[in-house]
């Protein structure tokens, strides 16, 4: 296929025509300025016309319940095993006194992901240690919103209990688990998966897990990890798996689909030294990371009309940037945040709702503040 001028694909997509992968990886190729300044300008376009000019947030509360994990991903600087230094494992009395925080201080959502910790059971069982996770917040709190476990813990608890993901996935819901974070994504392709993160999930179980949600009625987010090893072709290649996913969620008639894309850039201050050595640098590129965002509002907007960066990979000002290349949502207040700070990002640990609304002013956009699945909450 002889790929057209940046224009010509760029026109094709404000005329509301999807990106073909090819188009895609060509749109990322790209290093002349005047090129990546249309690229900017299209995505802002998009967003525009695909969710407004009203940019969101969220007051959210992060729970890391355990960083003890048996797995040992290549970037991963969060996880410990049990009995080393800084490993920790919240109790009962602690994951309620976080959520009593966190409602205190006006949350809508409780975030809770850990580590895969071989000790989380109950009477030697796994699924029951998760129950008991859910049912202790929303006992005390049944209005919190709650955005638990990855496919990554969806698939670990199915392993060690010998479940079929849909039971397991369906136990929680039923539980009160009212969305998933679609992380443990990294990039889906599995030669950069046997790199990154060896011992985690394939790329079609990672599918499999979001799209059962789907069908089960639990709307998920989605992810990438970038700018570590992988190239454009298969970054286009991860978007296009989204796409179709979504699209499958969309043509089927599901309950449930994929709120939001998040591009979570790769902080490698902390990482492992070979990975580190690879990637040659230890904090995001900005501009990699924005020229990456605009290309994925190109590429998925159709379909996936929420796109966020992150301010803890980024830092406030790289995040408020990436609202002018696509993005229409500044994430969440957070509260604590420990895997990428641990990762040695800059971005800090918690935002207050002010700084959030004082970044989305300086831009002369409104901001809005959300709940999880993108209703408005207050005035």
């Amino acid at each position: 296929m002889k790929l057209k001028t940046v224009d010509a694909i760029l026109d094709r997509a404000l005329i509301g025509c999807d990106v073909s992968p090819e188009e895609g990886v060509f749109l990322l190729k790209q290093t002349d300025p005047k090129a990546i300044a249309a690229i900017q300008i299209t995505a802002d376009k998009l967003r525009h016309a695909q969710a407004g000019d009203t940019v969101t947030y969220i007051i959210n509360r992060n729970i890391n319940f355990t960083n003890i994990c048996e797995q040992h991903c290549s970037f991963c600087a969060f996880r410990r095993d049990d009995g080393d230094t800084g490993a920790y494992w919240l109790d009962w009395t602690q994951i309620l006194e976080k959520s009593q925080d966190a409602v205190k201080r006006g949350a809508t959502e409780i975030c809770m992901q850990g580590g895969l910790n071989p000790q989380a059971q109950i009477n030697g069982k796994s699924l029951p240690y998760y129950l008991k996770l859910v049912e202790t917040i929303k006992q005390e709190f049944p209005q919190i919103h709650l955005h638990a476990f990855s496919p990554q813990e969806v698939q670990f608890i199915a392993r060690v209990d010998g479940l079929e993901y849909v039971d397991v996935i369906a136990a929680l819901r039923d539980a009160g688990v009212g969305s998933m974070p679609g992380t443990a994504a990294e990039v889906l392709d599995d030669e950069v998966r046997r790199v990154l993160c060896p011992e985690k999930i394939n790329t079609a179980t990672w599918l499999e897990i979001i799209s059962t949600s789907h069908r089960l009625g639990l709307h998920t987010t989605s992810t990438m990890l970038s700018g570590h090893i992988e190239t454009p072709e298969q970054q286009i290649g991860h978007l296009e798996k989204l796409r179709s996913l979504q699209k499958t969620a969309i043509n089927q008639g599901y309950p449930a689909r994929i709120t939001e894309f998040i591009l979570l850039p790769f902080v490698g201050q902390e990482a492992p030294k070979s990975l580190r050595r690879r990637v040659g640098r230890d904090q995001p590129i900005l501009a990699d990371a924005l020229l990456l965002g605009a290309v994925a509002r190109i590429y998925l907007g159709n379909w996936i009309p929420n796109h966020q960066p992150s301010w803890v990979k980024l830092g406030l000002a790289g995040a408020t940037e990436a609202l002018t290349w696509g993005c229409n949502d500044i994430g969440g207040t957070l509260m604590e945040e420990h895997i990428t700070t641990m990762a040695g990002a800059l971005g800090g640990t918690c935002m207050e709702v002010e700084t959030l609304q004082a970044a989305i002013a300086s831009l002369g956009r409104p901001y809005q503040q959300r709940d999880t699945l993108y209703q408005k909450v207050g005035s």
